[in-house]
């Protein structure tokens, strides 16, 4: 650094060229000298990295935040934080910047989810919102969630995925092949293919072979079969589901995302609904 000058040039000058790198070499910059520490922590700096619409961000945060510095701001965005009267929730990607959300199962359409026959909703300490949805009973399971394209960062590719539990009561979730999807509207951009919401208890599966018998194999010729996804573990406890990926650009549409399981006509219980979440797909774990 210092046969290039960079000493020498004025704080202001390597704030404002530190805020075209990313948070991750903004904070290595740091090690080089004093000089470079002050300005990779200058407001400057972290005013580049928030997103251009972080002050209507704030507005809707269900508690308020209180920081003294922009840099402090971006890293308690980092973390998971309600918005929208608890409805949502978002964080920015610590690498990047950019925006991710989770819409709760309140959020979402759930077909017959106000029907307690079906549907039961209740509080868990394992999630950030207040109630999650868990399937009681049921033969047609249908879930849809919808957002705005322009709330989330430009020129980025995006994932969809759905927030779940498989309960250890959970019954003829996996007996065929669900069908996901994610399209933009307005656009040629469509991601089908199909999932298995799997249950880990091998106790369960033993149970839908008995019960079920070999009824399995007539459910799944119904169903064109794609690439047969099935949900992951989580760091926060939950799974996931990749339901399919999008690119958004600079304009304004509206991305659809669903589950659906309605043509094995068997009954299925024992699914939980955190939300839908949609993140960026180019960032480190």
């Amino acid at each position: 650094m210092e046969c290039l000058g960079f000493n020498k040039l004025p704080e202001g000058c390597v704030s404002i060229i530190l805020s075209l790198t990313s948070p991750p070499d903004a904070c290595k910059s740091s090690l080089v000298s004093p000089m470079f520490r002050a300005a990779a922590e200058s407001d400057v700096v972290w005013e580049r990295f928030l997103p251009a619409d972080y002050h209507d961000i704030l507005c809707r945060l269900v508690e308020p935040l209180v920081c003294s510095s922009r840099k402090e701001l971006f890293l308690r965005l980092c973390d998971p934080i309600l918005i929208d009267g608890g409805s949502k929730s978002f964080r920015l990607d610590k690498w990047s910047g950019k925006k991710s959300y989770l819409l709760s199962a309140r959020e979402l359409s759930i077909t017959w989810s106000n029907d307690p026959m079906y549907w039961s909703w209740r509080s868990t300490p394992e999630s950030r919102f207040s109630h999650v949805a868990e399937l009681r009973t049921m033969c047609w399971l249908e879930i849809h969630g919808k957002m705005r394209t322009q709330m989330l960062s430009p020129n980025t590719k995006y994932g969809a995925y759905l927030i779940m539990k498989i309960s250890n009561r959970a019954y003829g979730l996996d007996l065929m092949p669900s069908e996901i999807s994610v399209e933009v509207s307005n656009s040629t951009q469509v991601c089908n293919g199909t999932a298995y919401l799997r249950c880990s208890d091998s106790k369960n599966k033993q149970m839908e072979r008995l019960f079920y018998g070999n009824r399995r194999e007539m459910l799944r010729s119904r169903v064109i079969e794609g690439d047969g996804r099935v949900p992951c573990e989580r760091e926060d406890g939950w799974m996931e589901l990749e339901l399919g990926d999008f690119f958004n650009g600079e304009g304004d549409e509206e991305v659809r995302m669903s589950l659906r399981e309605v043509k094995g006509y068997h009954l299925k219980g024992g699914l939980i609904i955190e939300g839908i979440e949609v993140r960026p797909k180019d960032s480190r774990k």
